[in-house]
């Protein structure tokens, strides 16, 4: 069972008027657990640094986060780059529609990718898994980078991140034995020190990682990511029951997020991580 068609059919449903597509980004600010983190993150910096910076978004996507930063800090600049030309168009039709003047979008592959002492800030959100190379892209991050400079990485850990194990990795196959969500990774999951000491070898010189997604980010990402998902690979006619499953379940998962937000949890499925330059 694959995860990006699902995000793909989302996507395009919500592509359809700028309301739909603001909409869309808020849902995904409500059910994805990774959003409290990473805005956690982009909030602290922005307290510590000058407020006119300039931003790599490296793996924009939907351009959830570029809208997040465009919007809250109109002094930055952010250039958002991916490897897929479908989202790139979407993005910069809805972003000139919006009258959003702080952004550009282009197509970039991240092994390849350099423009040296420019970015004040890269953010890397659910990209790493998926690049074999990386840490070359680590290094183009670095060359990049201007001194002082932050890298702020969000990544599934190898603490079973997404309900993988690497002996199901070739499988599809979570740990339950249910279909895995990680089809399209290259690796299940970073290791803590692994991750850190592959961006100190790319150059950088001091590094953070923490664990998200401890044990409230399970609960909650089960129940507000999982379940309906797999419903949704089963029939899409489920789209029609989703509104009536957050009602009931979304309070509880809202409490979850909270908690996996506030603490400081030993182990977890996920890992957010920065490193300067």
């Amino acid at each position: 069972m694959q995860y990006d068609p699902i995000k793909n059919s989302l996507g395009k449903m919500f592509n359809r008027t700028t309301a739909a597509r603001k909409a869309f980004y808020h849902l995904l600010d409500l059910l994805l657990l990774r959003t409290w983190h990473v805005k956690k993150a982009l909030r602290r910096f922005a307290r510590d640094g000058d407020e006119k910076i300039k931003v790599l978004d490296a793996g924009s996507g939907f351009g959830q986060y570029t809208y997040f930063m465009a919007r809250k800090y109109p002094g930055w600049n952010i250039e958002a780059v991916d490897v897929k030309t479908e989202q790139i168009a979407d993005c910069r039709q809805f972003f000139a529609k919006s009258k959003i003047k702080n952004v550009s979008f282009d197509y970039a592959d991240l092994t390849q990718y350099v423009g040296p002492d420019r970015y004040d800030l890269v953010l890397s959100v659910d990209v790493m898994e998926h690049i074999e190379e990386d840490v070359l892209v680590f290094k183009n991050f670095h060359k990049s980078m201007r001194p002082g400079g932050m890298l702020l990485i969000s990544t599934p850990s190898d603490q079973g991140g997404s309900d993988v194990h690497d002996h199901h990795k070739h499988e599809g196959y979570a740990n339950d034995g249910s279909a895995s969500f990680v089809d399209e990774h290259v690796r299940d999951g970073y290791n803590i020190d692994e991750i850190q000491q592959k961006l100190r070898s790319a150059g950088f010189s001091h590094t953070e990682a923490r664990y998200t997604y401890g044990w409230p980010g399970k609960i909650s990402w089960r129940l507000s990511m999982k379940y309906p998902i797999l419903m949704l690979n089963t029939s899409k006619l489920f789209f029609v029951v989703l509104p009536f499953y957050y009602l009931l379940t979304y309070w509880f998962a809202l409490i979850m997020n909270l908690l996996d937000v506030n603490i400081n949890p030993k182990t977890g499925t996920g890992l957010l991580v920065k490193a300067w330059k």
